[in-house]
């Protein structure tokens, strides 16, 4: 296994980590917790020793799957993180009580009592941020102060110049962000900017949602020069960052986690302009697939989410399917499609895309379905 130093700490951590929100969906319904529990224990034997699981994920069932696993092996030799947002509390106006009790509910089910990463889940925008920093991170700093949790992170959604902003804050000693061969450059700057302050950087969705290996022939230049898979390649293309420490690969069967292996052997870390360089010419991502970059947002005067609906109309592109414009709206974004029919066509996002995309056209395009 290829470890990395998670930002300016003395932790040595596996440039792959295990996500744990697909662990086998018929175990989980029938209850076969321990036969799911094999999952991490497997990772661990093959050097993987950071583990990512929530509330929620798999039914609520991934940290308790997650717990047992932590509990039959030596506890300082993995690091495992938990989340917690308004959402998971249940209100937007969560008290110390809500948090203790939602922070305690993560340790009883993983067995432990500490967590190494304890996120700010899911900041969508600054906005999001902002309210949560207001209302939970005194709360965050307690429970550190008590050894319950050892570092605190952040989970985004946001773009580069919006991340670089949390970042600049010096509050977090890392953070998990959506990273892939399909967004990179609109989140490089965020990368750069955590790598740049000493923090550790984890990625999440490596394989763009699974639009990656659904779409080999579009994305086999990724795996140019090596025996990879499409897959493998695409883990590797993340971990490849210097500027990232650690790639997030959701792994249901042993053979998932012997792939996500294979993707770091005699892995060769680049700075990320330096990644930018070598695939600048090669594959979709950069013609026709927005990059995300979010310039276009900024001057339009109805405040359409312009990057998002843009990325929904990405899946289309990718499977000429225009359902899928939907299912990404509703499942990654929590959008109408409605909204994108605010649009007045004033043209000024048009002006602003850095690469000249029909975004009226495809405004109206989403919709009219």
């Amino acid at each position: 296994m290829y470890y990395k130093q998670y930002g300016n700490t003395d932790m040595m951590v596996s440039a792959v980590g295990l996500g744990t929100m697909r662990y086998d969906h018929e175990d989980i319904k029938a209850g076969r917790f321990s036969k799911c529990a094999e999952i991490p224990l497997y990772a661990f034997e093959k050097g993987i020793n950071y583990w990512d699981t929530a509330p929620f994920y798999c039914d609520d069932k991934s940290e308790i799957v997650t717990g047992i696993a932590l509990s039959q092996v030596k506890r300082s030799d993995v690091y495992v993180t938990s989340k917690v947002n308004f959402n998971t509390l249940g209100t937007a106006n969560p008290t110390r009580d809500d948090f203790r009790r939602r922070l305690e509910t993560s340790l009883e089910r993983l067995k432990t009592d500490y967590i190494d990463f304890y996120h700010m889940w899911c900041m969508l925008n600054l906005d999001s941020w902002e309210k949560h920093m207001e209302q939970l991170y005194c709360f965050f700093e307690e429970a550190k102060a008590e050894g319950l949790i050892r570092n605190i992170v952040f989970s985004s959604h946001m773009q580069g110049n919006d991340i670089e902003t949390v970042v600049d804050t010096g509050k977090f000693q890392g953070m998990l962000i959506g990273y892939n061969a399909l967004n990179y450059r609109f989140r490089q700057s965020g990368i750069e900017a955590a790598h740049a302050n000493g923090m550790g950087v984890v990625v999440m969705n490596p394989l763009g949602g699974g639009m990656i290996p659904e779409n080999p022939e579009v994305f086999q230049y990724l795996t140019e020069g090596t025996d990879l898979t499409v897959p493998q390649a695409a883990l590797r293309f993340v971990a490849s960052h210097k500027e990232i420490t650690i790639t997030l690969a959701g792994c249901t069967t042993k053979e998932h986690v012997d792939d996500a292996v294979k993707a770091v052997e005699n892995l060769e870390e680049m700075p990320a302009k330096d990644v930018v360089k070598k695939y600048e010419s090669k594959g979709i991502s950069l013609n026709n697939l927005c990059t995300g970059c979010g310039y276009c947002v900024k001057g339009c005067p109805k405040g359409v989410a312009i990057p998002k609906f843009m990325d929904s109309y990405n899946q289309y592109i990718l499977t000429d399917r225009k359902k899928e414009i939907l299912t990404r709206l509703d499942m990654h974004w929590n959008l109408e499609k409605d909204l994108a029919g605010e649009c007045i066509a004033c043209g000024k996002c048009e002006k602003s895309c850095t690469q000249h995309l029909p975004i009226i056209e495809r405004l109206k395009e989403i919709s009219s379905i």
